[in-house]
């Protein structure tokens, strides 16, 4: 008995002298809502790897503008031969061609022959309809990746609400928890006195013990949870490890709900504004795959300087056009075709099962709303209840009425009380934002 009662003291010492925040070790941080969800949209690596799929988009509207501009290209060539027929046109090409290279011995035993050749070759496009096309699908895609990055931003926001909210709650039930162990090592000592002077049995002093254990044990959980929860957040938002944060928030609770839409679809949902978009996007490749069955046609122009020295020598040009049809190519594009109209397909499938979800998301979100809000009323009165039944019985407790067990069993009812309030308004709070989420506000 000795060594449980040592047990038990040193429990109770340990547990009490835990704290909540640990500012010796690092920087403490107070935060709000508002300025965790600023922080996470700074600072969280899944919203900047969205955002660099945004500026991969835009690399490619960059590179579509090849559909119009030109292309430049400068060629350096060394050609070393004593070729006769080679010979003869590079020499035609530098302009240093005389009568005697035209001697049948001169034209049999060409002597070798350096040649430089600089060529620069522009490259003009004219009417390359697939090329049109593709420069539309790479506005579109970007569009469609700008609203997939900002359902990513919201859903990173709703995460760090919730991890928010949680840590709000973990702390609010630890308040619960440690006023119920001070009352807990009020009755206990009570108790001790009690059955040191005979008048209570041993069963009773044990029982004050066992309740007050399993309160510590209880805090313990929670101050887990507080951890967990501080770890999680600082991960979304990308601080150190050391750092303790400190919700300076609550959980509000608002007299009115909010209104119930009459529309079915919530339009302003951006993952669903990115569906569309991304059917769009199908559609436009099935037309530049349809279009790259057109002739293309672009103009060229090069210039070629040739010489036995580099950069000196004969010059020439050529301008002209350049038409290239694909009539047959193996039925490669009758299948890219295909394949594009079922990727229309399931994109129009994708959207319509978003759009079926959203809606019962929505009603699922409003309902989890009113439920969390009449929990919140049953379970404050509930708390009054068992604050006016505890109070009661500690005053019997006092007079010798009412027994232990009976103590113990309206404290606990008093702590659970507390303990449910607590998490119906956590619900509560969590059904707005989820609410919201949903219909994309």
């Amino acid at each position: 008995m000795k060594v449980y009662k040592a047990l038990i003291a040193c429990c109770v010492a340990g547990a009490l002298g835990l704290p909540l925040q640990a500012t010796a070790s690092g920087k403490t941080i107070k935060l709000s809502l508002s300025e965790a969800l600023t922080m996470a949209r700074e600072n969280n690596y899944t919203i900047k790897a969205a955002r660099s799929k945004v500026e991969q988009a835009e690399a490619r509207i960059v590179q579509s503008r090849q559909s119009y501009l030109p292309k430049v290209t400068l060629l350096e060539t060394l050609t070393v031969t004593n070729d006769p027929g080679a010979a003869l046109v590079l020499k035609l090409q530098q302009n240093i061609v005389q009568q005697s290279d035209f001697m049948p011995e001169k034209l049999n035993n060409a002597d070798v022959i350096n040649d430089f050749n600089t060529s620069i070759q522009v490259m003009q496009p004219v009417y390359n309809a697939d090329a049109a096309l593709g420069r539309q699908l790479a506005f579109t895609a970007k569009k469609a990746q700008e609203l997939v990055t900002a359902r990513t931003g919201e859903s990173v926001e709703l995460q760090v609400a919730r991890v928010y909210y949680g840590l709000i709650l973990a702390q609010k039930n630890i308040d619960a928890v440690e006023q119920s162990i001070r009352t807990m090592q009020a009755h206990s000592s009570e108790a001790a006195r009690g059955y040191s002077a005979g008048l209570l049995p041993k069963s009773d002093k044990l029982s004050t013990d066992v309740r007050l254990s399993e309160l510590l044990e209880q805090k313990m959980m929670l101050l887990d949870e507080i951890t967990n929860a501080e770890d999680a957040l600082k991960v979304m938002l990308h601080l150190d490890s050391g750092v303790t944060i400190v919700p300076t928030g609550d959980l509000v609770i608002e007299s009115a709900l909010p209104a119930e839409s009459d529309k079915g679809v919530p339009e302003n949902r951006s993952d669903l504004k990115a569906l569309e978009t991304w059917r769009q996007v199908a559609i436009l490749q099935e037309d530049m795959i349809r279009a790259s069955k057109r002739p293309r046609l672009n103009a060229f122009l090069q210039t070629n300087l040739h010489s036995n020295n580099i950069f000196s020598g004969g010059s020439s040009w050529a301008l002209g056009l350049n038409m290239q049809w694909n009539i047959y190519d193996g039925m490669a594009t009758a299948g890219r075709i295909q394949e594009a109209k079922a990727q229309e397909r399931e994109a129009m499938y994708n959207y319509e099962a978003a759009k079926s979800g959203s809606i019962a998301e929505v009603a699922k979100s409003m309902r989890s709303l009113k439920t969390a809000r009449a929990r919140i009323d049953v379970a404050q009165k509930s708390l009054e209840e068992a604050r006016v039944s505890l109070d009661y019985i500690r005053a019997q407790f006092k007079t010798g009425m009412a027994m232990t067990f009976e103590l113990l069993m309206r404290e606990q009812a008093h702590t659970y009380a507390k303990m449910r309030l607590n998490q119906a308004k956590y619900d509560y709070c969590m059904a707005k934002s989820e609410l919201a989420y949903y219909r994309g506000n």
